[in-house]
């Protein structure tokens, strides 16, 4: 059974950094692409960034650009997003996912397995 498993949430003070990491398990994962996507109370789930088996990455510019880098330890099967100057407009819970089909997409139906979030806060 695939299982996907984010850590490393929790409250922060506006300009501070938080580090979230996913654990993936029942399979290996290094061959997929992986995201991140974040919702926030009464919004549509948001895409946050990916990144591909290869390496290569992408990220909401919009929102994060410049603040926020994914990475991957395809030995481990762990995908992370480290954090960085973070904003109260950051607040969201945080999902971890995977593309099994190699979409490379933004879109939440681009992903085939979903973590349980982590939730995020950052105080003004």
């Amino acid at each position: 059974q695939v299982q996907l498993q984010e850590s490393g949430g929790g409250l922060v003070q506006a300009g501070g950094s938080l580090r979230l990491s996913c654990a993936a398990s029942g399979r290996t994962f290094s061959n997929y692409n992986m995201g991140w996507f974040r919702q926030a109370p009464a919004k549509e789930r948001e895409f946050v960034a990916a990144i591909r088996w290869s390496g290569g990455s992408i990220y909401n510019e919009d929102s994060v650009k410049g603040r926020f880098t994914i990475s991957r330890d395809t030995a481990k099967n762990t995908v992370s997003l480290q954090m960085n100057s973070l904003k109260p407009e950051d607040t969201a819970v945080y999902y971890c996912a995977v593309d099994v089909t190699t979409t490379w997409g933004r879109r939440p139906g681009d992903y085939t397995y979903w973590g349980q979030g982590t939730q995020v806060t950052v105080s003004s």
